[in-house]
């Protein structure tokens, strides 16, 4: 029997233009109370986006807890969705989402692996019926309130591929799989380099951080079973 294939897409850049986080937190907490939070943490969130590494994970860590600490679980999962249902019709990158519904008529398995929270992850799961999603993990308290923390690790960088390795495991096959990957960033790096088909799916080209790898753009316009 031929191994499994999987195909792990990126959220932010790859599947949707730009990021999520900040119009996901503006959406549940109000604007106001982002902006409230994210002024003090001014410095840190631009060194994060910069350097990437611990500074983006502990910064993002500490507008989380500003924001979503004490928010009830249910009602967070509620607004999630309103959000990424319409965040997904506005910021939608067709010729990507092309190529997963492409990857699902194969017959492969189709995961997000995105920094993104799990909660929204999830959600998108049921809305492309794919076969899992893989987030960034938040604590909730035993009275269901979210505390702002992350549950393991930001899933960025080398974590994504980490999470990825952990979910292939879990699934028990007896071979190895064929795993596309794609992504826009360098915190998809790690995940790109542990592929068998790697893509860089941003819109830089030789001047993006994966400029090292074929580009999305160009396996669509040369392959006739991708257009």
């Amino acid at each position: 029997m031929a191994p499994r294939t999987v195909a792990a897409f990126d959220l932010d850049g790859t599947l949707t233009e730009g990021g999520s986080v900040f119009p996901w937190l503006r959406h549940v907490g109000g604007d106001a109370t982002v902006a409230r939070a994210a002024t003090p943490l001014l410095v840190p969130l631009a060194i994060g986006a910069i350097r990437s590494g611990h500074w983006a994970d502990s910064a993002k860590e500490r507008l989380f807890q500003a924001v979503l600490a004490g928010r009830d679980l249910n009602q967070v999962t509620r607004a999630s969705r309103e959000f990424i249902l319409r965040h997904l019709r506005e910021e939608g990158r067709a010729p990507v989402i092309a190529r997963l519904r492409w990857h699902l008529a194969q017959g492969h398995d189709v995961v997000i692996v995105s920094a993104s929270p799990q909660i929204y992850v999830d959600i998108l799961v049921e809305e492309f019926k794919i076969t899992g999603g893989l987030g960034t993990r938040l604590a909730v308290d035993d009275r269901g309130k979210l505390t702002g923390s992350y549950l393991g690790q930001n899933c960025r960088g080398t974590e994504k591929m980490r999470r990825l390795d952990e979910w292939i495991t879990a699934r028990g096959d007896d071979e190895e799989p064929v795993i596309y990957a794609y992504g826009n960033s360098r915190g998809d790096q790690r995940l790109l380099a542990g592929a068998t088909h790697p893509f860089d799916a941003g819109k830089l080209g030789r001047w993006g951080a994966l400029r090292a790898y074929p580009r999305l753009a160009e396996e669509i316009r040369t392959d006739p079973a991708d257009a």
